[in-house]
């Protein structure tokens, strides 16, 4: 049977998000893979020449069909497949850009494992949201896929993935420190430990699952704080690291068993690394900007997209030039000297878990990791979300916020006189006289109403978070 993919991809209800094609894994069925991998192909081809396409794949109960059904696609296309295995969707990119051919990562990052998606990266980097508007409008028949066909790993991209970072860092970074690592179901599991040992550390490893976990590091667990606190008290850790999903978002718990915020660890990372200029996105924390570390810092919507296009004015301007999401990921945007210029680190534009870690804990070998944390201007966010709220309310609830603040201003002791600047970036970004701020937005992912809370006390922001989802789960 013939297939038409704008007429698949339309029927599908998959949508591309903040970052990638997501959906229910039951809406990605093999002819809608093939139907993406079809456009993808067709749309790079109008740019690049290429005769193979990289495919790697989380932990996921479904990816692996998903990437078989990619796969076939490919074969119909007279293209060939390195398919990497399970690997960081940074690992993947980084191997592919290197190799300059365009590669598919299966992921659904931190969403529930119900759900999955696909991210499309070109030879030199991230798909931009015109690649994505061309993928879903592009005309292009193929063949229904008859058969999927077995994958064989090639071990490369874990290989050069680690070799990056050793190529960097000195084998006796962590040489004395205690690293927990926790494992969960993370792309990256099989590889961190070698990672980290091969630069010196005793490694510990942690709740290795076999069930998927969908860990989200803007919006960590009191389960998984708790478990920071026991498994660094008892193994006497220096640090403890982890993922979401797919490896592209980093977690990070100082020696105390307290998780750092992931733009509070991009920050420290962007001082080791002496960044000139920031693209950030407009959720992250102002203690960015009160630090003067840096020459400029652009502020975008949210989306690793976004980030990647305020690069290009950035770097008509200044050599050293990075990005990072309040999630943690790392984005890496120009070529980078180290250890007095004898090392070079390649730009990576794409969100990385591992390289803000590791220049952390450079960072904060002789200091520990809260040390360098308390010396930064003390304002604290703290995140959350409603799962499963439809989008289109939450749309309705910000539009009405906008329209009249003190609907949710005066539910939560305030009133419109505190209001002193509204953002509309992304969401609803709202400034109060105190330094307070509240910003709320639909997730680009999944069903989900998040809500960021910014001010000089932690224990005020996720009080006021706390307050503020209660308020909007009664709305729905």
């Amino acid at each position: 049977m013939i297939f038409n993919t704008q007429t698949i991809l339309a029927k599908s209800g998959v949508l591309f998000g903040t970052s990638g094609a997501r959906g229910l894994v039951e809406q990605f069925t093999p002819d809608v893979c093939a139907a993406f991998t079809h456009s993808f192909v067709t749309v790079m081809q109008q740019s690049y020449e290429f005769d193979t396409v990289a495919i790697a794949i989380d932990n996921r109960p479904s990816s692996y069909q998903m990437a078989q059904a990619c796969a076939q696609a490919l074969s119909q296309l007279g293209l060939q497949t390195q398919f990497y295995g399970v690997v960081p969707t940074p690992a993947m990119a980084y191997v592919a850009m290197q190799h300059r051919i365009p590669s598919i990562m299966v992921t659904g990052s931190h969403i529930p494992f119900d759900r999955n998606g696909l991210k499309f990266y070109r030879p030199d980097g991230e798909i931009s949201k015109q690649n994505e508007l061309a993928i879903l409008e592009v005309q292009t028949e193929y063949i229904g896929l008859v058969q999927l066909d077995p994958l064989q790993v090639n071990p490369v991209a874990a290989e050069q993935y680690i070799q990056r970072y050793l190529n960097v860092f000195s084998d006796t970074l962590l040489l004395g420190k205690r690293i927990g690592i926790y494992q969960h179901s993370s792309a990256g599991r099989d590889i961190y430990s070698d990672l980290f040992i091969k630069l010196g550390a005793d490694v510990i490893e942690l709740e290795r699952s076999d069930i998927f976990v969908p860990i989200d590091t803007e919006a960590v667990s009191e389960k998984d704080c708790q478990k920071a606190l026991e498994w660094v008290k008892k193994y006497q850790l220096d640090a403890l690291f982890s993922t979401d999903g797919d490896g592209d978002r980093p977690m990070l718990a100082d020696e105390n068993g307290q998780w750092l915020r992931g733009d509070i660890l991009g920050l420290l990372c962007s001082k080791y690394l002496d960044i000139d200029a920031l693209a950030i996105p407009v959720s992250c924390n102002t203690a960015i900007e009160h630090t003067e570390l840096f020459k400029e810092v652009n502020r975008t919507k949210i989306g690793s997209p976004y980030v990647i296009e305020a690069f290009a004015p950035l770097l008509n301007v200044y050599n050293n030039v990075a990005g990072f999401e309040a999630n943690g990921g790392y984005l890496l945007g120009s070529d980078l000297l180290l250890n007095q210029g004898r090392s070079k680190l390649t730009s990576l534009p794409t969100r990385d878990a591992v390289l803000p870690v590791l220049a952390v804990l450079a960072l904060s070998k002789d200091t520990g990791i809260s040390a360098q944390v308390a010396s930064l201007p003390q304002r604290f966010t703290h995140s959350d979300r409603l799962q499963n709220f439809p989008t289109d309310r939450s749309r309705a609830i910000i539009a009405l916020v906008e329209e009249s603040p003190s609907w949710l201003l005066n539910q939560i002791n305030f009133c419109l006189s505190d209001l002193t600047n509204v953002n509309t970036t992304d969401g609803l970004r709202l400034s109060l006289s105190s330094g307070i701020i509240i910003h709320l937005r639909p997730s680009g992912n999944a069903p989900e109403f998040r809500c960021y809370v910014e001010s000089e006390d932690f224990q005020k922001s996720k009080s006021l978070v706390d307050l503020i989802l209660e308020i909007l789960e009664k709305s729905k």
